[in-house]
């Protein structure tokens, strides 16, 4: 079933608002650099997360203005990664887009990362038996970032990928990974997530949130309906790494045409327990905390 785009104009606006809550921490973060950091870089990189909205391609106007940078400075800035391969100007018009050299980090980072490795069979398993799809996903501040996904026989929700990222606290793996964290933890995840809804079933409701986390510490899951995604039903459970800290989360995602919660929590339950338990326990490395 895929996302309508309504929803993703939602997701937009969400992003959006990620945006504009961040420019305190921002200016914060700035005032407290070392004199080791190199300006230029985060310019460059601010050029590039341009991209990250609904736009796939964008005039040096356009770029200008969702990367915060003067026009003289994005001219520059996107003649140098246009030299450098990562940005190709558009044939017969004023427009630039990404390329698929920018695919190379996502590469080396996936295969560096161990806990992919790790999770892979299992996932793979899930994927298999279940015959729905199964996904990897990894907590990155106050949002997760989906890093492995085995669609299963009946494609759920096209529209996310590998890199797609949504806030933790209206997802089950969110969800689930918060539950292992501390309170302190779980006010940083609220105070950092704009609670604006990305469908009409999304919980924004701080203390429902907290609820919801707190449920997970005691059954050892999450599940999450309609709340990012129209007509998904999520189960999670959290993965730990060596230091028993969680960090990721394997999750099944359902449709409600072919499911129920209750029918989810009966029989998806077990599957992503013993897989996030199994995987925890091969004590990958790479992460601590």
């Amino acid at each position: 079933m895929t996302a309508d785009r309504r929803q993703i104009g939602a997701m937009t606006r969400t992003g959006s608002s990620l945006t504009s809550q961040a420019e305190p921490e921002k200016a914060a973060a700035k005032a407290e650099r070392s004199t080791l950091f190199v300006g230029s870089v985060e310019k460059a990189f601010q050029v590039l997360h341009a991209f990250d909205g609904p736009h796939r391609f964008m005039t040096l106007v356009d770029i200008a203005r969702a990367s915060g940078l003067d026009r003289s400075a994005t001219q520059r800035l996107v003649h140098t990664l246009e030299a450098l391969g990562y940005l190709q100007r558009v044939p017969q018009t004023r427009n630039y887009r990404l390329t698929s050299k920018v695919l190379q980090f996502s590469y080396s980072y996936i295969r560096a990362n161990e806990l992919i490795d790790k999770a892979s069979p299992y996932l793979l398993e899930i994927s298999r038996n279940v015959g729905e799809t199964a996904n990897l996903q990894e907590l990155d501040g106050h949002e997760i970032v989906f890093v492995a996904r085995f669609p299963g026989r009946h494609l759920v929700n096209v529209d996310i990928v590998v890199g797609s990222r949504l806030p933790a606290l209206f997802t089950a793996s969110g969800t689930a990974i918060l539950s292992r964290h501390s309170d302190e933890e779980l006010e940083e995840a609220l105070r950092r997530t704009p609670l604006e809804p990305i469908t009409p079933f999304t919980v924004t409701d701080p203390q429902a949130l907290r609820a919801r986390v707190r449920q997970a510490r005691e059954t050892g899951y999450a599940i999450v309906m309609n709340e990012t995604v129209m007509g998904d039903i999520s189960v999670a459970a959290a993965i730990t790494d060596e230091h028993g800290r969680a960090v990721a989360a394997i999750n099944i995602s359902v449709p409600t045409t072919r499911w129920t919660v209750e029918r989810a929590q009966a029989e998806l339950v077990q599957h992503v327990q013993v897989a996030a338990t199994s995987i925890s326990k091969s004590k990958f490395a790479g992460y601590g905390g």
